[in-house]
Parts: C-alpha cells; sequence; structure tokens
C-alpha cells in the first residue's frame, strides 16, 4: 500500500466535492471568505462548516486549508511543523524528538513523517507514532498497538495522535532498547 502525503488526500477529497456537497471547493472557499470567520482560523472554520453546513470530517479540512490558503497562508513543512513545537521552554526537549525520529524513520522506506501543529504523526499503512512536545520537560510517544505488549513503559492513552498507548521521556538517555523495541512493534503492527 502506498502512502499518501497529506497533499495528495485533500486532492482526493477536493475532486469530488462538488459530488458529495453540490459546491466545488472553489465555491466552498468564496461562502468561507463571505462568512465573516477568519480564513486563518482553519479550526473556527472547520466547526463552522461542520455546525451551518453539516461538512464531513475530511472535507472540512480540504475547505479549511484552501480558505487559508486564499488568503495567503502556506502550509509548513513536515520539518517546519515539528520545528515550531520545540522552541521557548520546550526547545531543549528538541534533541529527544531528533533521536526518536531518526529511529522511527530508519525503521523502514514506507515510513513517511507528517506535520500537524501539536505532535508528529508517523505512518507506513496506517499512523503508528506520534511524538508530542506535552510539556517544558516531558516528550510523549504515542504508539497504536493491535495486541499491546506487558511493557512497565506503557500507558493506555487516547493520544497523542492515533495512539492505544504512550510512553514520556525527560532525557535522550531515556530513549533504551526498550523503548526502540517498543517503536519497532508498532511499526510491525500497523503495515
Amino acid at each position: 500500500m502506498k502512502n499518501q502525503s497529506p497533499q495528495d488526500m485533500m486532492a482526493t477529497v477536493s475532486d469530488s466535492m462538488l459530488e458529495r456537497t453540490g459546491k466545488s471547493l472553489e465555491a466552498w472557499v468564496e461562502v468561507v471568505l463571505q462568512s465573516g470567520i477568519n480564513p486563518l482560523d482553519q479550526n473556527a472554520v472547520r466547526k463552522w462548516l461542520k455546525a451551518e453546513h453539516g461538512i464531513a470530517q475530511n472535507t472540512q479540512w480540504a475547505i479549511a486549508d484552501a480558505a487559508a490558503q486564499a488568503v495567503g497562508w502556506v502550509r509548513p513543512s513536515e520539518s517546519e511543523y515539528a520545528a515550531g513545537q520545540y522552541t521557548g521552554e520546550k526547545a531543549a526537549l528538541w534533541p529527544i524528538f531528533e533521536q526518536l525520529r531518526d529511529y522511527i524513520l530508519g525503521l523502514g522506506e514506507d515510513v513517511m513523517m507528517e506535520g500537524r501543529g501539536t505532535y508528529v504523526p508517523f505512518v507506513r499503512g496506517r499512523q503508528f507514532a506520534a511524538i508530542q512536545a506535552a510539556t517544558k520537560d516531558r516528550v510523549d510517544v504515542g504508539l497504536r498497538f493491535r495486541a499491546a505488549p506487558d511493557s512497565e513503559l506503557l500507558s493506555e492513552a487516547k493520544g497523542p495522535g492515533q495512539a492505544t498507548h504512550k510512553l514520556s521521556l525527560r532525557a535522550v538517555a531515556e530513549i533504551t532498547p526498550g523503548v526502540e523495541n517498543l517503536l519497532r512493534l508498532a511499526y510491525e503492527q500497523n503495515g
């Protein structure tokens, strides 16, 4: 299964929008721009589209993204999304993120890093890991398991990302072979 980039997924949603909603993407962008809602507040746009027009989630994301771009917003790259989460008081967590990212991307050529505003997901067939700068001194690693291993490192979770379990790290030295084994198992279970 080939992973689609977020841009490819948006294009797929946009291509069928007229048929599903009665309006093209361009028409929906115009509706948003005339609504009085700040198109740069994509969360508010998505909530409004759902509440006022009953628009489904993926379509909300496509419309909000296009409306923001129509007024000059430029989507950050995956690396820019990640770097933006490790600034200010969370800057000291960057080395933890870097080591985790490098290990996860090294699990296989089918692994893709995606960009999100508050966490960084990693996908192959589907999302299997997500890294989040949770506090100024803690990184949470969300892992998606079909069959979770018995590990003192894990706790049940509903995030970050699509995680079923998570572990927390406060230093690079805590990225042990046990942590790497959990990352590999999540990768293997989500191919």
